[in-house]
């Protein structure tokens, strides 16, 4: 019993994403200066608010007798 390959060409599915990662790349460009320091500042911002919401789920479940919970 032979397993048999499948029906489709994996040469043009290859050049067909090859094609279209291509597109991408030729639309893509780098970011202004300001464009930049406003996407590094909101996700400063997120990280800092994950990251204090996270300390405070910590403080809450360390110190439980002490809140009275």
């Amino acid at each position: 019993m032979e397993i048999s390959k499948p029906d489709f060409k994996t040469d043009a599915i290859h050049e067909e994403l090859v094609r279209k990662y291509w597109r991408v790349l030729k639309l893509a460009r780098t970011p202004t200066r300001e464009e930049f320091t406003k996407i590094a500042t909101v996700a400063a911002a997120g990280v800092l608010v994950i990251g204090m919401v996270g300390f405070v789920i910590y403080v809450c479940f360390e110190h439980q007798t002490l809140l009275g919970f």
